[in-house]
């Protein structure tokens, strides 16, 4: 479902707005990726003892944007979306900057906590936007197009990041994300309008706040694919840490390590762009699913693999690109699905549910990166443990009803059996809405969505039905007992 910008004089067009998101939720991936092949260097020059130390660069930041998740969404709803994301990417730059004069990794890490939290609003307000636009599966879409060109920049910038290490030390890398980050705002501050609607403008308000984030928190569906997508980040965000440990170490390739990265995401990027493709015709719900199922699959062979041959490089990319690819599937379609529920509050509830996931993930992440010990036996474990969490945490707020599409497969009115008390379907058909039958759509999911058989769907037998369904006074009556 669409909902149209206001009417504005030289009002951005739907390509370039999801080139503008795309380039705003970049600058994260360049916050984080560069700074990979950099590694070696930067624990060289503090002195750290540990090797695994250095990966707390990522984690201070995915910190950081799990605690300004919080702030920014609320601030959105109440100022707009666009003042509040143009100061954001400003603080952005000011803190890459402070990061490459640290004069200490103490330091370092600090100013990588405050980088992530106005990084924060670059994920959080992104959503927030498209959220403003779009709803349901057509929100899906245009999030996986968003994280299509997104995810160009997580396969060229650990290379980019290497090329800078060519002519400069590491701390130019810095300087490099601000100058980045620079050009966005502008763009933004220019082209930009505010898709916030005025009358969803929310007051500042702690007690109504904090209602907003128990509504979130409550919400059964929201809650289990929020925390669902926050574990299979962990294992995402488990990569990430020890990806150049993983190639220089285990399997002595440290100049193979931008090539291989590339490879894994050219996975979540090719899955993104299939997402777009499909998630309409199939539903979010039953591709997510599907992605889910293979993740657990791939997460098995990889723990496998990664006991019985621990140094095969092309065994090792093959899983991990196929594993990485359906975290593309389910990352977009999950966040969609737990924010289809709060079109009123999308600011607020984005930012709870950005926090909650961005918690869960960086704390999981973080976990499974410091268990590298030369070996990707952790990694593996972490992605097949996350899965099946993941898993149950599905079948769990679904009430184990899997692969359905609520809302486009629905049951017709019930006819009284002889026993009384006992009612069967008529028939059942697959295009009918939720409010013919008196079904509550509820993020998605519906009180009707049990039924799973498909029918043709001619127009003619779709209006004659419809018709005849709405027009039929005893079925009016069946309906509301």
């Amino acid at each position: 479902m669409h909902n149209p910008l206001p009417l504005i004089k030289n009002a951005i067009g739907e390509r370039e707005l999801v080139f503008m998101m795309a380039s705003i939720m970049a600058l994260n991936a360049l916050a984080i990726d560069t700074m990979l092949p950099a590694f070696p260097d930067i624990s060289a020059r503090f002195g750290l003892v540990n090797p695994n130390r250095v990966q707390y660069i990522i984690m201070q930041y995915l910190l950081g944007t799990a605690v300004g998740s919080l702030i920014f969404g609320p601030l959105s709803d109440r100022y707009g979306r666009k003042p509040i994301l143009v100061g954001a990417i400003i603080g952005y730059v000011i803190c890459a900057l402070a990061c490459a004069m640290a004069p200490s990794f103490e330091f370092l890490l600090a100013m990588r906590f405050a980088h992530g939290l106005f990084g924060a609003a670059l994920g959080v307000l992104v959503i927030s936007v498209i959220r403003d636009r779009f709803v349901g599966d057509a929100m899906a879409k245009r999030m996986s197009l968003v994280f299509l060109i997104f995810m160009i920049v997580p396969v060229l910038a650990p290379s980019f990041g290497q090329l800078i290490l060519y002519f400069a030390e590491w701390r130019a890398i810095f300087r490099v994300i601000a100058l980045f980050g620079l050009l966005v705002s502008i763009w933004a501050l220019r082209r930009l309008p505010e898709t916030l609607d005025p009358k969803n403008a929310v007051a500042l308000s702690p007690k109504k706040l904090a209602r907003t984030w128990a509504t979130v928190a409550s919400h059964r569906t929201a809650w289990g694919y929020m925390i669902g997508a926050g574990l299979v980040q962990g294992a995402l965000f488990g990569f990430l840490n020890s990806a150049q440990q993983v190639f220089d170490v285990v399997f002595n390739a440290r100049d193979f390590f931008t090539i291989g990265f590339a490879i894994v995401a050219l996975g979540i990027a090719s899955a993104n762009f299939t997402n777009g493709q499909i998630v309409e015709r199939f539903g979010a719900r039953r591709v997510s699913h599907a992605a889910l199922f293979l993740s657990i699959l791939f997460g098995l062979l990889q723990v496998l693999a990664a006991l019985y041959a621990p140094t095969s490089l092309p065994l090792f990319l093959i899983l991990l690109t196929a594993n990485m690819a359906m975290v593309g599937f389910i990352g977009s379609n999950f966040s969609s699905i737990a924010m289809t529920p709060f079109g009123a509050m999308a600011g607020a509830a984005s930012s709870f549910q950005s926090f909650a996931k961005t918690i869960v993930g960086s704390l999981v992440g973080a976990a499974i990166g410091q268990q590298f010990s030369n070996s990707v036996v952790p990694m593996a474990l972490g992605f097949l443990g996350c899965g099946l969490l993941c898993w149950f945490l599905v079948w769990w707020c679904e009430n184990g009803k899997l692969f359905t599409r609520p809302g486009t497969t629905n049951t017709l009115p019930m006819s009284r059996t002889k026993k009384r008390g006992t009612e069967a379907p008529l028939f059942r058909v697959s295009f009918l809405p939720d409010q013919l039958i008196g079904g509550t759509d509820v993020g998605g999911m519906s009180a009707s969505s049990s039924c799973t058989s498909k029918i043709p769907r001619p127009t003619w037998l779709r209006e004659r039905l419809y018709t005849k369904y709405t027009t039929n006074p005893m079925a009016a009556q069946m309906r509301n007992r």
